[in-house]
């Protein structure tokens, strides 16, 4: 007696085909659920950084190290007798070289220039 060599093949097509079905019908289940969430206040709130030190781990920590030693970036010590506050504060808020603008807020970019400043 000879078996058919093509039924295991088709019965695989089968189950893969139920299977995409079944997964279809799941992921159309958790769409309308995750909408739902959304819909109640499934919002974020992400708390701002006060402190020079946690904007500073935040935003600038992976270019100018975590010891201010310069990776991408610059070396941050001795910036506050390379440049004034101004100047700091200007490049803080625009950026300078290959550093963007706008990683500390133009309202804490005064007490970021003044702590930069003492880095030693």
């Amino acid at each position: 007696m000879k078996r058919n060599p093509v039924i295991p093949y088709i019965l695989v097509m089968v189950f893969g085909i139920v299977l995409v079905f079944i997964l279809s019908f799941k992921g159309l289940g958790d769409m309308k659920e995750m909408a739902k969430d959304k819909g109640k206040g499934g919002e974020t709130t992400e708390v701002a950084a006060t402190k020079p030190e946690d904007i500073y781990k935040q935003t600038c920590i992976a270019c100018h190290g975590d010891q201010y030693q310069g990776v991408v970036g610059p070396t941050l010590k001795g910036v506050g007798s390379k440049y004034s506050k101004a100047e700091i504060v200007n490049i803080i808020t625009k950026g300078k070289g290959n550093m963007p603008s706008g990683l500390v807020p133009q309202e804490q970019a005064e007490a970021m220039a003044e702590w930069v400043s003492k880095i030693k």
